[in-house]
């Protein structure tokens, strides 16, 4: 997978650090990795934190079945209307203070919508959250690049594994505080407390706000988009995170309608949920080693047809084996984040592939459960929504092995004029 020969033009996990990373004090240095890896801890916990207590925070603020679709639907909308507003953000307030921001308001909604009684408010509260989480998505690859263009690997490993922490912890112990305390309110509410302590270190970092030079200011969208690599770069990003909202969602409720208990379905779900952390471990600072990065898009498309191969012919013997092999597939997701560090030269371009990229494929990402569900409520059973995943996968695949080719955004830029 790694078989491909090392250029020296290509950022590594395992280089020296930059010029200017060397020669900042290690006070900010370390600010700056804690400051990292404490925002990506937050940015999906208003969103993984809910679906635990769905039915008790519905049911408890009078939510119609309607406002409860908006509440699921929320954060793919937010995702891609905040995600494509951070260039411009970025150019009006500075990577630091934006990022301070988004972890600012972040802790607002989580810390106020348990407060509230009103379903309507509660929306606009979850949406002060998510926007901060939009914010953060993009910022992050971006804050990467600029601070650490020789350990992109190794930061983007830090980021991808503490949002697969954040993701992982919200989703599993959001049940457990609500048990305790017997209040919703409260299980919800206590996430805005890390939203505050992840603030902090950019507290410290903003007299360090890097000046806005030439080279160094985000792209516009459209730029991006009239590249080749810019499309490919949403299709892929789109496409696997289409595949990974319909699992997230379904995965659990078709293996439950096979037979298998929802105890046992439930502990899958948590498991395909899980396999992002070693997978967010391993996967950046492979990729930061070698330019092209085709073998590692096949690897993955390998796992997901077997996996699917596996849930289609017996869902409820080796689903242990299933689940691991879709897992690791999944791990597309890391694969996408890490292009935009690896595929760009400048911190400008990161932020503007990323945005492109995050902002139109979440929108793809929200059509994907609701095809998935037509599909079993038409066909009564799991074959024909499992092709539409076989489909996704495949040309997720297809994408990825024309972005996984060895060049950069720049060029692309520089070819269309």
């Amino acid at each position: 997978m790694t078989g491909a020969s090392v250029d020296s033009a290509a950022p590594r996990a395992d280089a020296e650090p930059s010029t200017a990373t060397a020669r900042r004090p290690r006070r900010v240095v370390w600010l700056l990795v804690g400051g990292v890896a404490l925002a990506a801890l937050n940015l999906r916990t208003a969103i993984t934190s809910v679906g635990p207590l769905l039915d008790e925070v519905t049911g408890g603020l009078g939510m119609s079945g309607v406002l409860a679709g908006v509440l699921t639907t929320l954060p793919v909308l937010c995702f891609a209307v905040f995600g494509a507003l951070t260039p411009l953000l970025i150019r009006r307030l500075g990577e630091h203070r934006l990022l301070l921001s988004a972890l600012l308001a972040i802790a607002l909604g989580l810390a106020t919508r348990p407060l509230v009684d009103n379903a309507w408010l509660f929306l606009a509260l979850s949406t002060v959250a998510l926007s901060g989480g939009a914010v953060g998505n993009v910022l992050l690859p971006t804050l990467v690049k600029q601070h650490f263009p020789g350990r992109v690997g190794l930061m983007t490993t830090v980021y991808t594994t503490f949002l697969a922490l954040g993701t992982t912890i919200a989703a599993a112990a959001t049940v457990p505080v609500y048990q305790a305390s017997g209040s919703w309110r409260l299980a919800l509410g206590g996430y805005a407390a890390v939203g505050l302590v992840a603030a902090l270190p950019w507290l410290g970092l903003l007299r360090h706000d890097p000046p806005r030079a030439g080279g160094s200011a985000p792209l516009g969208l459209r730029q991006v988009l009239r590249t080749g690599m810019g499309w490919q770069s949403v299709l892929f990003f789109g496409t696997q995170s289409t595949v990974a909202y319909i699992l997230f969602g379904w995965f659990a409720q078709m293996l439950r309608e096979q037979g298998m208990d929802a105890a046992q379905a439930g502990l899958m779900l948590s498991y395909l949920t899980a396999l992002s952390v070693p997978t967010s471990l391993a996967l950046p600072g492979l990729m930061a080693r070698v330019r092209d990065h085709r073998a590692f898009v096949l690897v993955f498309y390998a796992c997901y047809l077997a996996g699917l191969a596996g849930l289609w012919l017996s869902p409820l013997e080796g689903t242990w084996v299933w689940t691991t092999l879709i897992g690791v597939g999944m791990a597309t997701f890391t694969l996408a984040l890490t292009f935009f560090a690896v595929r760009t030269r400048t911190p400008g371009a990161t932020a503007a592939m990323s945005a492109s990229s995050q902002s139109l494929g979440y929108l793809m990402a929200g059509v994907g459960p609701f095809l998935f569900g037509m599909l079993h409520e038409l066909t009564g059973g799991w074959h024909a929504p499992l092709l539409l995943v076989l489909v996704l996968v495949t040309a997720n695949a297809a994408v990825g092995l024309l972005l996984g080719r060895p060049r950069y955004l720049e060029d692309s830029l520089e070819r269309v004029g």
